[in-house]
């Protein structure tokens, strides 16, 4: 009866007696898995007007908890899993745990490939390339036996991912809880500029060009039609060839993201002072949610050094 009262206040709008509901449910049958659900999304904020109300850092550790006991008692609810795995590494930056938390879908849904899009994607923020490759390897197995263009496309566009960021990270590596890796350098020389965004590079590098050729195209080509033609093939083809100079150019932006996402991820702490308080860190950092924010503080608070032989613990594909 409390339970269908939970449902009653929320079907009202009263989340908060909603929540309170639930909670008492719970008190009284730890194994009430629906309740327990409840709460994993009654604790979360409504979102208001149309706009995304994010989690705090207790509202996040909350949802987190009661959607890890609603796994724990119904492993086949795929919303609880989503919830989860979207806090935990979105919201309180534990991507670690991230893994494990997908390998643990793994051995209730076998087939199901969202785990393996969400390691890899985890994989690839933390640099670890060649466990990333291992993982997209076992994702085109799984979609082989079950033949979908969704799912095929979406593989794609992660393995091109991949391999663009693989391949710049050969050029270039970068761990940062090696204090003294060389592109901390980098990222010390650049720490007084935002990044270039991708607007401004199409506006001050690939539309000159393409103004340029274009005008050397209208001398040559009588026809305005082709010359058009030419023009969008011209900005759409050096937009695509020259992405590769944009990522370099924001090699310090992606580098201070993996050390940060490290620093979430092992608890403690890699990046300098001085790259700490700089308009780099503050423009890197106000892009995460509230909550990751939140907990990344905390750790920096603690200022316990990370160690330099520290490594990700990952799964066996």
């Amino acid at each position: 009866m409390i339970w269908l009262d939970a449902i009653e206040a929320d079907e009202q709008g009263d989340r908060e007696g909603a929540l309170a509901l639930a909670e008492e449910v719970v008190s009284l049958d730890e194994k009430h898995a629906d309740a327990w659900f409840a709460i994993a999304q009654w604790t979360l904020p409504i979102d208001s007007r149309g706009n995304q109300m994010m989690p705090d850092m207790i509202q996040a550790s909350k949802s987190m908890s009661a959607a890890r006991k609603t796994v724990d008692l119904d492993p086949q609810n795929e919303h609880a899993w989503r919830i989860g795995g979207e806090i935990m590494v979105g919201h309180l930056g534990m991507l670690e745990h991230g893994l494990e938390w997908w390998e643990g879908r793994k051995d209730s849904a076998p087939s199901e490939v969202l785990p393996y899009f969400e390691q890899v994607s985890i994989l690839i923020r933390l640099g670890c390339f060649k466990e990333a490759g291992e993982y997209l390897d076992a994702l085109d197995r799984i979609i082989e036996s079950q033949p979908n263009k969704t799912l095929e496309a979406r593989a794609s566009r992660l393995r091109a991912i991949y391999e663009e960021q693989w391949s710049m990270e050969e050029e270039l590596s970068f761990e940062p809880q090696n204090s003294n890796d060389d592109s901390w350098g980098l990222i010390s020389r650049m720490r007084k500029k935002k990044p270039i965004t991708e607007t401004y590079f199409l506006l001050m590098f690939v539309m000159p060009i393409v103004f340029l050729l274009g005008s050397v195209a209208m001398m040559v080509v009588p026809s305005t039609l082709i010359v058009m033609l030419f023009i969008i093939g011209m900005y759409f083809g050096i937009a695509r060839f020259s992405r590769r100079l944009l990522l370099k150019l924001n090699r310090p932006e992606s580098f201070l993201n993996r050390a940060i996402d490290i620093e979430c991820s092992s608890g403690k702490v890699c990046v300098p002072d001085d790259i700490r308080g700089s308009k780099l860190y503050s423009h890197v950092i106000k892009k995460r949610t509230p909550s990751f924010q939140e907990r990344l503080g905390v750790i920096e608070e603690s200022g316990e050094p990370i160690p330099r032989k520290w490594k990700i613990d990952v799964p066996e594909p």
